[in-house]
């Protein structure tokens, strides 16, 4: 498994809880564990979008008194660190974390049984070669950072960095006396707030780019109900007046309570697209101070919007010839979205379901490329949802990054290199037979949400109870069944075509990214795993309170509770904790009762083997 982020973390304590037996190894690339909160990118003042008590795993509550934080609040970034290391350490997986270890290739066993041989490379860039039973990627969709070369940066003079590098440059808060900033994300917002604060000039440059849930057109909805609802406000003229109603005042919302247009610098600021298309790369207003007091000020932050076209000597120059005085720049260019390593045998990631080149005349196997489905889904979308046939109109003129005057890049991915979304079932496993019968990869982290801790969690379980083959609906089961295949394959299609029109200014056309749709996704993964995704009590607590995780928070015994499951729940947690004592099955017997094929058995003999060898490798579980 690689990396230990949230969703890497999640994965490893449900496989970990759920497959006792098994040797599990988590390979992180850099030297602590947290992904996006690790101790490389706390960069000063970082503060989570979200609130005390919504941002936490719904079986390790954050405690108040322990990580010194109060209702209301949002999470400083050294509280989040501290609270993914205490998780690790509670539910025992610290000690199978593998730091700076970074996978450069995986590949595929094309056996009965599948696995995987994974090169890596430790910190001295020495490689070998581990085999895996099953492999579970983790990486996300901001490990890779992209940073493009400026033209004239050899002769700037100072630091240049992209935002996540920040905390390893955050002596220039001290050091520079002006600093630019290119781009618009939660990073730029934060860096500007930290350089300001400091006393550092900040010249901020922004290109020219780009009840709830039942107002979002949402495909893949009809696993929360309410469908007789959906249905009235969707694809009624009537209903559709009274969503347009709703976004409207939404946005006009935004606008208002934000005060954008109470001055001109400030209102440079506001939102460029309509409120019901916005994905989630925006920041939360969550600063100790007023971010636009900095703003209104102009000897603080001064806003440009324009295009970088080169650097100089303690300079930044942009298309319209303003000269930016600079001691350091710093690019928030954005992130290459697909997972940073090499899978093979060459090709292998079309039918992984993994983002790749474009083409018309496709194998069937590369289900991204059939234009067939393509075509027929968007058919269905708009059928569904005859709003999202008129998109927003951001920019005619856009001009992507890299194909700026004074920018280029060698890099043979960008964020801008057109290459087909992800097309995983359920936005985790490959909806292709070889890799359904071999049950030996899935991918987690490859979906971005405002609830992305609890999607770790029940993504997490999710995949446990796929690999036991233990899901009440398991993809798996369409396999040798040609018409149950091809509606599984073009659900798939369909569920991830859906972002490019839901969410087109945003990642949703590249990989899974939505807002109000959150609930409806993770109803989605709870009906899987056979369990009731209305998890309040009465109707208009369901409709109207909102869901936060505890409303999750004994997902996992109730999977393992279903009356045709003779499971006993033994948690290796580190103490009697309640909540954490209930999640443990043993799966031997319950697959043998329950599989019981040849295939099933094969498998796990197999697995038995691959937990001998990877302990011989990489040393034994402590």
């Amino acid at each position: 498994m690689f990396y230990a982020g949230w969703f890497g973390l999640g994965a490893a304590k449900q496989y970990n809880c759920t497959r006792p037996d098994d040797s599990l190894a988590i390979f992180e690339s850099e030297s602590s564990l947290g992904g996006t909160w690790s101790d490389q990118r706390l960069y000063p003042l970082l503060k989570s979008n979200n609130l005390f008590g919504t941002y936490e795993y719904p079986d390790f509550p954050m405690d108040a008194a322990t990580f010194g934080i109060k209702p209301g609040q949002h999470i400083p970034g050294p509280v989040i660190n501290a609270y993914l290391k205490a998780y690790a350490d509670k539910f025992n997986i610290t000690n199978l974390i593998r730091l700076q270890t970074k996978v450069i290739v995986a590949e595929h066993q094309d056996t009965l049984a599948g696995g995987w041989i994974l090169t890596v490379t430790n910190s001295n860039q020495e490689e070998s070669k581990v085999f895996t039973r099953r492999l579970i990627v983790a990486t996300g969709m901001t490990s890779e950072a992209f940073l493009p070369h400026f033209q004239g940066q050899e002769t700037f003079g100072g630091p240049i960095f992209h935002n996540k590098h920040f905390m390893l440059n955050r002596g220039t808060l001290t050091t520079a006396k002006s600093v630019t900033i290119f781009g618009a994300t939660k990073s730029a917002w934060d860096a500007a707030y930290a350089y300001a604060m400091a006393g550092v000039k900040v010249n901020w440059v922004i290109r020219y780019i780009r009840f709830l849930t039942w107002f979002s057109p949402c495909v893949f909805s009809e696993a929360g109900g309410y469908s007789a609802i959906r249905n009235f406000l969707h694809g009624t003229a009537v209903g559709r007046a009274i969503v347009n109603t709703f976004w409207s005042i939404l946005g006009g919302d935004v606008i208002t309570l934000g005060g954008f247009d109470k001055h001109p610098e400030t209102a440079k600021l506001k939102p460029w697209t309509h409120p019901m298309f916005t994905g989630t790369s925006f920041s939360i207003f969550n600063y100790d101070t007023d971010i636009f007091d900095l703003i209104k000020k102009g000897d603080k932050i001064s806003i440009h919007i324009g295009e970088v076209s080169h650097l100089s000597p303690g300079k930044v120059h942009l298309a319209d010839d303003t000269e930016l005085d600079s001691d350091s720049f710093l690019a928030v260019t954005g992130w290459k979205h697909v997972p940073p390593m090499k899978f093979l045998p060459e090709g292998i990631d079309k039918e992984l379901g993994l983002p790749h080149a474009r083409s018309k005349d496709a194998p069937a196997e590369d289900l991204a490329n059939q234009q067939d489905l393509i075509e027929r889904a968007d058919r269905e979308i708009f059928e569904r949802y005859p709003r999202l046939k008129d998109q927003p109109v951001w920019n005619k003129d856009y001009v992507p990054l890299t194909s700026q005057t004074g920018i280029n890049t060698t890099d043979d991915i960008t964020p801008w290199t057109p290459l087909t979304p992800y097309m995983l079932h359920r936005f985790i496993v490959p909806p292709s037979e070889r890799f359904l019968k071999a049950r030996d990869v899935a991918f987690v982290g490859m979906v971005s949400n405002f609830s992305n801790i609890l999607t770790a969690h029940l993504q997490g379980l999710w995949v446990s109870a796929y690999f036991s083959g233990l899901l009440a609906n398991d993809p798996a089961a369409a396999i040798a069944d040609e018409k149950a295949m091809q509606a599984l394959c073009y659900e798939a299609v369909l569920h991830n075509r859906f972002g490019k029109w839901r969410y087109p200014t945003d990642w949703g056309s590249r990989a899974p990214s939505f807002i109000f749709d959150a609930v409806p996704y993770l109803d989605m993964l709870l009906r899987d795993m056979g369990l009731e995704p209305h998890r309040k009590r009465g109707f208009m607590a369901e409709i109207w309170d909102p869901y936060g995780p505890e409303d999750y928070r004994n997902s996992l015994s109730k999977v393992y509770n279903n009356p045709q499951e003779d499971l006993a729940p033994k948690c290796h947690a580190s103490d009697n904790d309640e909540t954490h004592e209930r999640f443990k099955y043993e799966v031997g017997t319950l697959a043998e009762k329950k599989l019981g094929t040849a295939l099933e058995l094969s498998n796990s003999a197999t697995a038995s083997n691959a937990s001998e060898e990877m302990n011989t490798r990489i040393g034994p579980r402590e």
